[in-house]
């Protein structure tokens, strides 16, 4: 009866027919057939087809149960042949945002590629709730991500240490009254700034300055609120942007301060279009990590990739 189960467990994915039906490249009626075909020989309905989108019936509920726990052991199964094999087979999936997936994820997937050439390497870019439900399912196998990450249901693995900076429009004229806090793009760059001989910027002075934040399921958020606490304002939230990136760019055209990671000045390119202000580092110091599900089979690919990632940490 679980012959066809990938049919019913699309269906419950995509909530119609006709959707599943196109992912699974096959026509909506042979979809239907096989449905009802799985149904007659369980002797029930697994879908309830008056409501849109359609959903569960209990017995489907638990089919959908059985099912998971089915593809979890012919994925386990996959992973341990893969590494009887020698690793002559295998996949890994990683999901990360589009900042750490153009600057910190190259080198480490080059570097892999060249020693492991036969394990295939995909990339998600997502965002924190829907990577987060993509490890819970088993849809991708790691998260690089930041502490927002973190579930009782995840491990976690360091990867990379980064610091939260400002970055300041350049037009702005407050910053003709801050020139002594400014930092330069090489003493990010070289990790300089953090030395103690460079004073942190009076954050209070941005008091009346419209911000860009990112939304409130992500750690740069809570942070930003948190240091603009500490010096006794609430930021004026202009703009919302899902990606770190994207806010930096637009902070770029003189519409808003935003927050950043040194980890963006490092790696993309200049822009003098920006000034960079440091903030105080035991605050904003963040552990950039490989997430991974609790109690899941990890298979020597995964091992492997892991520790060549702590060697480039």
């Amino acid at each position: 009866m679980f012959r066809g189960k990938q049919y019913i467990y699309e269906i419950y994915k995509t909530g119609s027919f006709s959707a599943a039906a196109k992912n699974l490249y096959i026509s909506q009626p042979a979809l239907s057939n096989s449905v009802h075909r799985i149904e007659e020989r369980i002797g029930s309905p697994l879908f309830d087809r008056s409501t849109s989108p359609i959903q569960l019936t209990d017995i489907g509920e638990r089919y959908i149960d059985t099912c998971e726990k089915i593809m979890s052991a012919e994925e386990e199964f996959s992973h341990f042949l893969a590494d009887e094999q020698n690793m002559k087979t295998g996949e890994i999936t990683v999901g990360s945002n589009a900042m750490y997936i153009s600057y910190l994820l190259p080198s480490l997937l080059s570097a892999f590629k060249v020693r492991h050439p036969a394990v295939e390497l995909y990339i998600v870019e997502g965002t924190i709730s829907s990577l987060q439900d993509q490890l819970t399912s088993g849809d991708i196998d790691l998260i690089l991500g930041m502490r927002d990450i973190a579930s009782p249901q995840f491990e976690s693995s360091p990867y990379h240490d980064e610091h939260v900076i400002l970055a300041v429009p350049a037009d702005w004229t407050i910053n003709r009254e801050l020139m002594r806090w400014q930092q330069s793009p090489d003493n990010i760059i070289s990790g300089r700034y953090l030395l103690k001989q460079f004073p942190s910027v009076p954050l209070e002075r941005f008091s009346d300055s419209p911000f860009i934040l990112l939304p409130q399921d992500n750690d740069f958020h809570a942070l930003a609120l948190e240091l603009c606490r500490n010096v006794g304002f609430v930021p004026h939230i202009a703009l919302t942007l899902d990606q770190q990136l994207t806010a930096y760019n637009v902070a770029g055209e003189g519409l808003c301060a935003t927050f950043i990671s040194d980890t963006l000045v490092r790696y993309a390119p200049a822009d003098g279009r920006i000034i960079y202000y440091k903030l105080d580092p035991d605050l904003t110091r963040r552990e950039v990590s490989f997430y991974y599900k609790k109690n899941r089979y990890i298979p020597r690919a995964m091992r492997e990739f892991l520790a060549m990632a702590q060697t480039q940490a």
